[in-house]
């Protein structure tokens, strides 16, 4: 039997940068949403169906939080209801942080977007492609698009300062902005902040995004209560159907230590809401500020032109950032210049400039057959947009 949901619906109409200090924003009840019940509908069945053992949902609107929702277990062998406050790996949803963390910098004037990345990491000026020299040096720019050539793993081994020295050892995948493919270049990214701020970039994080915003719950090194909190991570059994616990094999706090810019943080929906309503504002959350205006729009406008990219149809990249082009298929809920970011373990998050929207899914499932394209996601975005477009 599915755990009842957990909701805090349009009830709490606080807005968001007043919600930063406000317990009322992390108040939880047990009372159904008054107007989004359509969300709540779509996701069980995903949960009735051994999609996912459970999932936490957020929704905000004009400032306002207009839904929050935990649906199913965190844990199926203890039947540990999913609650709202419910914490998971994010995976590659830290990439958007990372970049705004990065771009914090180049506001101080410490980092230009378009310095070489051999400025901060010297080994990456001897990069080169199919033996010969590169005619231009990697930048910041394109490690923050992936359009920097770098492949393979996203893991970082030791320390940041070593992965960094490896990625540069690598082969090219292809001379440096002539293609897109997904890449380990938030790691670069996170070794530049080391460099450029002299700060680790954990600690970097924390001072100038994490604190700020009261992100209290967002971390790459859970403590022992914060991992009583954390959500168990599914796979589907191909044969039987059924969830299993499964391992995961990035951002792992127990085997990788060191913070991973690319996929390491665990968070909550109450604070990746705080983080896209800053987005949403223009860089500020009630006392705040994080960006400027001009530096949120140069992190979530096109970046890559006319070069194809992945995930899904229709959609660009923002440095760091997800863009929507051409709303369809998983998107079609969303306006065109919708930025965010999916994770290797089903969750996913936009910011919607047009329709001042900010769309949160967690969820634990590795395996996930087309994640980014998911009929979770969709379903999801799909429901919230449909209550509140009527």
């Amino acid at each position: 039997m599915l755990a009842p949901p957990w909701t805090l619906g349009r009830t709490v109409v606080a807005l968001l940068c007043v919600a930063v200090a406000s317990p009322a924003f992390a108040q939880e009840g047990r009372r159904k949403p008054p107007a989004l019940e359509g969300v709540n509908k779509a996701v069980t069945k995903h949960i009735e169906d051994k999609d996912v053992a459970g999932a936490v949902t957020l929704v905000i609107e004009d400032g306002k939080l207009v839904h929050l929702s935990g649906l199913g277990n965190a844990n199926l062998k203890t039947e540990k209801p999913m609650r709202p406050g419910a914490m998971f790996a994010i995976a590659s949803m830290t990439k958007p942080i990372t970049a705004t963390a990065l771009m914090t910098l180049v506001e101080d004037g410490k980092v230009g977007l378009d310095d070489p990345v051999s400025k901060y990491i010297p080994e990456f000026a001897d990069v080169t492609f199919e033996g010969n020299t590169l005619d231009k040096p990697i930048t910041i720019r394109q490690c923050l698009t992936h359009t920097a050539g770098l492949g393979g793993s996203q893991r970082v081994v030791g320390s940041l300062e070593s992965t960094a020295k490896e990625l540069a050892e690598r082969p090219l995948r292809y001379e440096p902005g002539t293609k897109w493919e997904y890449s380990p270049g938030l790691n670069v990214v996170g070794r530049v902040i080391e460099v450029a701020s002299g700060k680790p970039y954990g600690e970097f994080l924390q001072e100038r995004i994490f604190d700020p915003l009261k992100m209290n719950t967002t971390t790459f090194h859970p403590n022992e209560k914060q991992q009583a909190r954390i959500a168990t991570l599914y796979a589907k059994n191909k044969d039987s159907g059924e969830l299993t616990e499964a391992e995961s094999w990035i951002g792992n706090f127990d085997t990788d230590p060191y913070p991973n810019p690319s996929a390491g943080l665990y968070s909550t929906a109450r604070d990746l809401a705080k983080f896209y309503g800053m987005m949403l504002n223009g860089g500020f959350l009630g006392d705040a500020k994080i960006l400027s205006r001009d530096s949120v729009k140069e992190l979530t406008k096109l970046q890559t032109g006319d070069i194809e990219t992945g995930f899904t149809p229709g959609n660009g990249w923002g440095l760091g950032y997800c863009v929507v082009q051409e709303p369809q298929g998983v998107s079609a809920a969303l306006s065109p210049g919708s930025f965010g970011h999916g994770g290797a373990f089903g969750t996913q998050s936009w910011g919607d400039p047009e329709k001042k929207r900010a769309y949160i899914l967690l969820v634990q499932r590795s395996n996930f057959p087309n994640s980014d394209a998911s009929d979770l996601r969709k379903d999801f975005q799909d429901a919230a947009a449909a209550e509140l477009n009527k």
